[in-house]
């Protein structure tokens, strides 16, 4: 089976864990119960054998067209096929006692032959279910997991796939629903509830958009970024999954492929804007208490990233059994990164702790005691090199960016204290903000080209570099600024998208091969192209960035301009959450307070 494209899949989720759906009517990916769980269809990553589950019409093929049910995480597929239309509809209720994939074949008109193939393989494709047959359908059971396949069509074995053959009129519908729970629990039959279930999860999703304030231009495109966000939210604990899947790689047939269903500290304050900015107070309020959960404890072992509940070992392994996305190995789970010293994360928590504190979202007491506790550590740690927001697997070094977030995060508390009464040593705090800022300005500018570079004594370039004004380390008209701008977009540029960094030697992160551009740099370039007067090719390049989507308006991590294929996680949450803030900023709203600022 050949790989279908990243940009062929559309999400389903139900606010605890997520599938991928094909434009072949397959659903190759879907991990059970959680986000971070092994995966029961993993075809995505290897082949048919690893496990999906595929409702089309009998001749197979791609759907005629396709579409979310308005502003919802409900989609429908259609096929025009010999001797007639067919629709399936594919969503997953939000969650209840148990996770349900429910899926409803409709005749439109005529009469269409349909194929339904089932292959359930837990553990990522390396186990075989025990499969019992029952008057309505399967019961698969393997280890802590049991799978229940409900439907009122027959169904039989071939080649340790599970197949049903039958036939759809105009006006008939034929429900299929799959419900996971723990081994030691039976399910219950579902497939009677399955229409009324359509009704739920439809207003469900209508009730929750309706909160959205955005009004200003692509709003059709920030309401669906933000029907993502929410998709990928792990609902008992607010936090937020980078991207839903693992392994996808960043440079086809290449290795760097990585597990992104964890929450990363990093993306808070960019999240926070997004949801606040939104109207979404309650999400920004969730995921703000995720994260104060998350980092309570010894500051000097915060990590960057930590399980959806805040787990924080989160060991990495290769599923050498799976053959990868288009033969990306290895295939990871877990990630190693999470032990990394990467020391812009102080910056970025005290950084989204303020922005939720500017808005109005009160923290208990407890919450200015672990940033308290952050800048102590900050204080003593500032001028220790690190591995950088990108995690590089290469040598420690003074990441310009990382700086730059130390002086922000020391920045914020001095807001805090002077803006919101809270109680700190400020003139010491003000003192180290200017002592970093200096620093920065001394080793990590050169002069010579006019540029800000990527870390210090480095030629190299960085596109967080781009976040500089954004932070308020400088005003956006600074020359450094302006020069730092033009120079990442000259050099860092791949088609007038952006990749993070030069991978072509691999003298940063110690890694072979190249990656895509980056799309949440492309992104804060043009926040930075608007950010210095060149509005009309900021939105120019918007829009660029708007084609990029697919068909039903998702955006994977990266995009490989010489194939013109996205490539990475998918959906990445970074990639919606750049598109709702620089939509918001080239309409004209503020996405970021600025409490300090040096010259």
């Amino acid at each position: 089976m050949a790989s279908a494209l990243i940009e062929d899949y559309a999400l389903l989720g139900d606010l605890h864990t997520a599938a991928l759906l094909g434009r072949d009517g397959s659903i190759d990916w879907l991990c059970l119960p959680r986000f971070d769980s092994p995966a029961c269809f993993a075809a995505l990553l290897h082949d048919e054998s690893a496990g999906y589950w595929r409702i089309a019409p009998a001749g197979g093929g791609p759907a005629t067209r396709r579409g979310y049910r308005g502003d919802t995480l409900i989609i429908d597929s259609e096929w025009d096929a010999p001797g007639g239309t067919v629709r399936v509809t594919d969503f997953m209720p939000p969650r209840g006692k148990s996770a349900d994939v429910v899926r409803i074949v409709e005749g439109v008109s005529g009469r269409v032959s349909m194929r339904m193939d089932l292959t359930i393989r837990f553990d990522y494709g390396n186990v075989v279910p025990w499969i019992r047959r029952r008057d309505d359908g399967l019961i698969a059971v393997a280890g802590p997991d049991t799978l229940c396949l409900s439907s009122p069509v027959g169904m039989r074995g071939e080649n340790m796939t599970t197949v049903a053959e039958f036939e759809v009129a105009a006006g008939e519908k034929v429900p299929f629903v799959l419900t996971h729970t723990p081994s030691h629990l039976l399910p219950e039959a579902v497939r009677s509830e399955a229409v009324r279930a359509l009704g739920k999860t439809e207003s469900f999703w209508q009730n929750w958009i309706d909160q959205c304030q955005y009004r200003g231009q692509w709003a059709d495109a920030v309401r669906r970024a933000v029907i993502t966000l929410k998709a990928l939210t792990y609902a008992p604990t607010g936090g937020i999954v980078a991207a839903a899947t693992t392994s996808l790689p960043e440079c086809l047939g290449g290795v760097r492929n990585w597990d992104y269903r964890y929450c990363w500290l990093r993306d808070a304050t960019f999240t926070l804007q997004a949801l606040l900015g939104t109207g979404y107070a309650a999400e920004a309020k969730a995921w703000r208490e995720w994260l104060v959960r998350a980092v309570a404890g010894d500051p000097a072992k915060l990590q960057i990233m930590y399980g959806l509940d805040g787990t924080r070992r989160l060991p990495e392994q290769t599923l050498d059994w799976l053959s990868g996305y288009e033969g990306s190995v290895p295939v990871r789970t877990g990630n190693e990164a999470a032990g990394q010293f990467q020391l812009d994360v102080w910056g970025e928590v005290l950084d989204g702790l303020n922005l939720a504190l500017d808005c109005g979202l009160e923290c208990e007491d407890t919450a200015w005691d672990i940033q308290r506790a952050l800048l102590d550590f900050l204080e003593g740690h500032w001028d220790s090199p690190d591995a950088s927001l990108w995690e590089v697997r290469g040598p420690q070094r003074h990441f310009v960016h990382s700086k730059v977030m130390a002086w922000a995060g020391v920045d914020r508390a001095v807001h805090a204290v002077r803006n919101h009464g809270r109680e700190g040593p400020v003139d010491r705090w003000r003192e180290l903000a200017d002592a970093i800022h200096a620093d920065v300005c001394e080793h990590g500018f050169d002069t010579e080209r006019g540029t800000f570079t990527q870390y210090y004594g480095s030629a190299g370039l960085d596109s967080a570099l781009l976040l500089i004004p954004r932070v308020g380390f400088l005003p956006w008209d600074d020359p450094r600024v302006v020069g730092t701008v033009e120079a990442v977009q000259r050099e860092l540029s791949s088609d007038g998208f952006l990749r993070r960094y030069d991978t072509s030697d691999g003298s940063v992160d110690g890694l072979p091969g190249t990656e895509g551009a980056f799309l949440v740099c492309t992104f804060w370039l043009a926040d930075a192209l608007h950010g210095i007067g060149r509005r009309d090719e900021a939105r120019a390049l918007f829009e660029r960035l708007l084609g990029l989507r697919n068909d039903v308006g998702l955006l994977s991590e990266e995009y490989d301009t010489d194939s013109g294929r996205q490539v990475g996680n998918t959906p990445q949450a970074f990639s919606m959450v750049g598109l709702v803030n620089t939509a918001r900023g080239l309409s004209g709203e503020s996405t970021r307070t600025k409490p300090g600022g040096n010259g």
